[in-house]
């Protein structure tokens, strides 16, 4: 685990520039700046909320579809603040900030996240030190109910107090509370200095501020620094994740919390890949009713692809995989399920070297995908981020790294007219 002038597109872009993934700062020239371009044929360029040295940007999006991005940037004192606006398609809210400290955990894969009940109340995860060593962090959830102004006391959603890793959080609004799936490393040494490198996947649900917490165990060897997943469907809560076999095997499982038992982890289509490393390089899933997309990265048998899968049946099963990308991927998934069934793919395709583009493009299950779209150049280094895309009523919203000296944040959206 060590280790976003004219237009309908709007691009939300963090850039992070991280060395080794561990919270380290690398100097802003360190990798090649990524350049946002137009690729539709209108795009708005709207003013970015961020300070300085933005990074680590996410996006939510609310019942009433106002647009939430989180966001990590430089504090006074040497600290590091997650903050977030909201976007109501017109302007930004003022900018908040949800906590500020030493102690947060910076890592250019594994970033902060917001969640956001039909009622209003928010939900923000963070990473947090814990203890002395490189490999000691907890995940921390806090709420509000009065629009991010104050924050309840954050909650660590794990009972295991080790000094051990535990991140790569994702959040969901469900009932009247949230759901959380994370990676957790309990299985490492108790000191934290030998970590044992085979991440278990955990879920909770959370209710209203201050009501205990009861973790389940869905996954008991994952892989370990790759991003999980998860949506509502009308039969409940799909999560998705990078699993890791005895074999070294690590393709896309999937397991549903279907009346109340979480399924069997079950492959989402048998990739095949077998590598003795993390890819960091986790799935992307959408979910409206019983329809749901599920698109990620693979390299089996040394081919690099991007691919997506439907189901018409909450996740239960899903079609033949459909590939998206133009043959030169480094992945970075994200996904949006559109009103007619299709689904937007995005992900970073190179170009040259560390030269890239984030892309999107249109999928139909029974026609297939349209031509890619260029939202953005980027570089397929570290540097870049994770790219993140959000659907907000007709408008589609994106997430890209731009670095630079320092780091910024560019914004920008795009009608789904645009994606034929």
């Amino acid at each position: 685990m060590n280790r976003s002038a004219k237009s309908t597109i709007a691009v939300l872009g963090t850039v992070a520039i991280l060395a080794g993934g561990l919270g380290l700062w690398a100097p802003a020239d360190a990798e090649p700046i990524a350049t946002a371009i137009a690729g539709a044929s209108n795009i708005d360029s709207i003013d970015s909320p961020t300070g300085p040295g933005a990074a680590e940007s996410n996006l939510a999006v609310g019942p009433d579809g106002k647009v939430y991005l989180s966001w990590l940037e430089p504090a006074p004192d040497s600290a590091m603040a997650l903050r977030f606006a909201s976007y109501d398609g017109k302007r930004w809210s003022a900018t908040q900030t949800i906590r500020a400290s030493r102690d947060l955990m910076v890592n250019w894969a594994d970033f902060p996240s917001m969640a956001v009940q039909t009622n209003g109340r928010l939900a923000a995860h963070w990473l947090q030190k814990h203890g002395t060593t490189s490999y000691a962090y907890d995940v921390r959830i806090a709420q509000s109910t009065d629009g991010g102004r104050t924050w309840k006391e954050p909650i660590a959603p794990h009972a295991d107090r080790s000094s051990t890793e535990k991140g790569f959080v994702t959040l969901w609004p469900e009932g009247n509370g949230f759901g959380a799936v994370w990676l957790d490393g309990r299985k490492a040494d108790k000191t934290g200095k030998a970590p044992i490198q085979e991440m278990m996947v955990f879920a909770t649900t959370l209710g209203a501020p201050g009501t205990p917490v009861k973790e389940i165990l869905l996954d008991g060897r994952a892989c370990d620094c790759c991003q999980t997943t998860a949506a509502m469907t009308a039969d409940g809560p799909i999560v998705a994740y990078r699993d890791r076999s005895e074999k070294e095997i690590r393709d896309i499982y999937v397991t549903r919390r279907v009346r109340g038992a979480w399924t069997t982890p079950t492959p989402v289509h048998s990739d095949g890949w077998e590598i003795n490393a993390c890819p960091v390089n986790g799935p992307f899933v959408a979910a409206a009713g019983k329809r749901v997309a599920l698109a990620w990265y693979t390299a089996a048998k040394d081919v690099a692809r991007v691919k997506i899968a439907f189901s018409s049946d909450a996740g239960a099963t899903f079609s033949a995989p459909i590939t998206v990308d133009e043959g030169n991927p480094a992945g970075r998934v994200g996904a949006v399920l559109l009103p007619d069934g299709s689904a937007l793919v995005s992900w970073i395709e190179r170009t040259g070297g560390d030269v890239a583009s984030v892309k999107v493009r249109r999928v139909r299950e029974k026609e297939g995908a349209s031509a890619p779209m260029t939202v953005a150049s980027s570089t397929a280094a570290r540097a870049s981020g994770f790219p993140r895309m959000a659907l907000a009523g007709d408008q589609v919203y994106f997430a890209w790294t731009v670095p630079g000296r320092p780091s910024t944040v560019k914004v920008a959206r795009a009608s789904v007219s645009e994606f034929r």
